[in-house]
């Protein structure tokens, strides 16, 4: 699955995870570029990401019946971003996506709005109706972002991993 954009020429490539040793190596390089996410997720040190706990919390998404972790690289091969799906929740019946993050010392580059056209290319070629995303209610600048791309609150409620207050957003894929 690839995208052009006219900021971006070069394409981004989807991959699953498969989970070589340089694959973690470059997750845990790509989440330690995202210290404030991880500030407020809670989830891991930013100053101290372990491998094994990021494989780990990776094989669980993947492990998932319907989860997905997959790469986004750019046009020379270099890990751009992640994104773990979910290809229907158990609730709802529609797509979630887990977790889009990019580059951070890319951010604001276009990449995170090409990796969700992506997802969003993708649910959309299947014939799916709308697609599902939770961010963190500390989390103002990615609510700005799902907000820019067109999505809109439709919830409010607590994670299940981690019981933190959440936005739920929506975006209609029709």
């Amino acid at each position: 699955m690839s995208a052009r954009s006219g900021a971006h020429p070069a394409p981004l490539v989807l991959r699953p995870l498969a989970f070589t040793a340089e694959e973690i190596r470059e997750v845990v390089a790509l989440y330690a570029s995202n210290p404030a996410y991880w500030r407020a997720a809670g989830e891991y040190d930013p100053d101290d990401i372990q491998a094994a706990n990021v494989e780990a919390d990776l094989r669980g998404e993947a492990g998932t019946e319907g989860g997905e972790v997959l790469l986004a690289r750019d046009g020379e091969g270099r890990l751009a971003g992640i994104v773990c799906l979910l290809d229907r929740h158990p609730k709802d019946g529609l797509p979630w996506i887990g977790l889009l993050m990019v580059d951070g010392h890319s951010r604001r580059a276009g990449l995170g709005r090409r990796l969700a056209g992506l997802v969003e290319e993708r649910f959309r070629a299947e014939g799916r109706s709308g697609v599902r995303l939770a961010v963190l209610e500390n989390n103002p600048d990615a609510q700005a972002f799902w907000g820019f791309l067109g999505w809109r609150e439709i919830d409010r409620r607590q994670d299940l991993a981690h019981g933190r207050p959440c936005i739920v957003m929506h975006k209609g894929l029709a």
